[in-house]
C-alpha cells in the first residue's frame, strides 16, 4: 500500500477498488484532447484512450496524538448506483489491520462531502443493524454539506443518510464543523465547494512540510489541464472556480497533492504549464 511523510505525519492509503471510468463520462475528454497531455499515461488513462482510471480509498492519517480516517468510500453490504446496484464484500477492514490500524484506535473520521462513495464504512452491518465502524472516534461533518443533503430528495442520497450517517448521529458521534475546521495542530479543513455546497478538503501541515488531501473537487488529473472539464459536480461553474483557486494556489509549491480518487501513484505536485496545470509523480 502507498503511504507518505510529511513532517511528522505519514498519511497511508487504503484500497477499496479500483474504478475506471469512460472518458465519454467527461464529454471534452476526447483522445485527441487527452494525448495534449502526455503526462496522464499510463498512469490515468488506459493507451486506447477510452478510460480514466480511478481509484476508490480511504486515505489514514497518522500525526501526533491522533489517527484520522479521511473518507471512507463505500463500504460493505449496500446496494449502491456506482457498484451496478450490488452490495459490495471488501477485506477493506483486512487492509486497515495490515496497515497497524485498529478500528478501536480510530479517533477522528472526516467525510469530506456527503457523497456514497466517502461515508461508506462509517458504519457496519453487525447482527442487522448499523453500527459504527470506529466506536471510539468523533466523525467531523460539515454543517453546511449536512444541512444541504438532509433534506435533499434524492432517494440513493436517503439510503446513504440513513445507513452511513443517521447512526453515527444515533451512537452520539458526529460533531458537525465548520469549513475551516482546526483539528489539529498538523491538520485541518478548508473550503472546496462547488462539487457539493459544503465541501472541504483536507490541510496537513508539518515541519516545515505541506500537503493536502482533495476529496472531490477534483476526480482526475485531467482537470488540471482543463479545469473546466466536469464530473457529477453540483455547481459545475462554482467547481472550475475552486480548481483553479486551489490549483493556482498548489502550484510551484512544495505541497503534496494527494488526489482522493487518483489511481497509483496517487500523489504528486501541481506545476503551471501555460494557461492551466499539468501534475508530475
Amino acid at each position: 500500500m502507498l503511504s507518505w511523510q510529511v513532517g511528522r505525519v505519514k498519511i497511508t492509503r487504503i484500497v477499496e477498488m479500483d474504478l475506471p471510468v469512460p472518458a465519454a463520462a467527461m464529454p471534452q475528454a476526447t483522445p485527441q484532447a487527452l494525448r495534449k497531455s502526455p503526462w496522464l499515461y499510463p498512469h490515468f488513462v488506459s493507451e486506447d484512450d477510452k478510460t480514466l482510471k480511478l481509484s476508490i480509498h480511504a486515505l489514514l492519517v497518522d500525526a501526533p496524538g491522533l489517527k484520522l480516517v479521511v473518507d471512507t468510500c463505500i463500504g460493505n453490504d449496500r446496494p449502491r448506483e456506482i457498484t451496478g446496484g450490488l452490495p459490495l464484500a471488501t477485506p477493506f477492514l483486512q487492509h486497515l489491520a495490515d496497515a497497524g490500524w485498529s478500528r478501536d484506535g480510530v479517533d477522528a473520521v472526516v467525510c469530506t462531502h456527503l457523497h456514497t462513495d466517502h461515508v461508506g464504512w462509517n458504519t457496519m452491518l453487525e447482527h442487522g443493524r448499523w453500527t459504527p465502524t470506529f466506536p471510539k472516534a468523533r466523525y467531523l461533518l460539515g454543517r453546511q454539506e449536512y444541512e444541504f443533503w438532509r433534506t435533499h430528495d434524492d432517494e440513493e442520497q436517503q439510503a446513504m443518510l440513513s445507513d452511513s450517517v443517521k447512526p453515527i448521529f444515533d451512537a452520539g458521534l458526529a460533531d458537525l464543523v465548520e469549513l475551516d475546521h482546526v483539528i489539529s495542530p498538523e491538520l485541518r479543513l478548508t473550503p472546496s465547494v462547488g462539487h457539493t455546497p459544503g465541501h472541504v478538503s483536507v490541510m496537513i501541515e508539518s515541519e516545515g512540510e505541506r500537503a493536502v488531501i482533495t476529496g472531490d473537487m477534483t476526480h482526475h488529473p485531467c482537470q488540471m489541464a482543463h479545469p473546466e472539464w466536469r464530473l457529477g459536480d453540483d455547481d459545475p461553474e462554482v467547481a472550475e472556480v475552486t480548481r483553479r483557486r486551489l490549483f493556482a494556489e498548489w502550484a510551484d509549491q512544495p505541497t503534496l497533492v494527494i488526489g482522493t480518487h487518483f489511481p497509483a501513484p496517487t500523489a504528486g505536485r501541481i506545476h503551471r504549464d501555460g494557461a492551466a496545470f499539468r501534475f508530475a509523480v
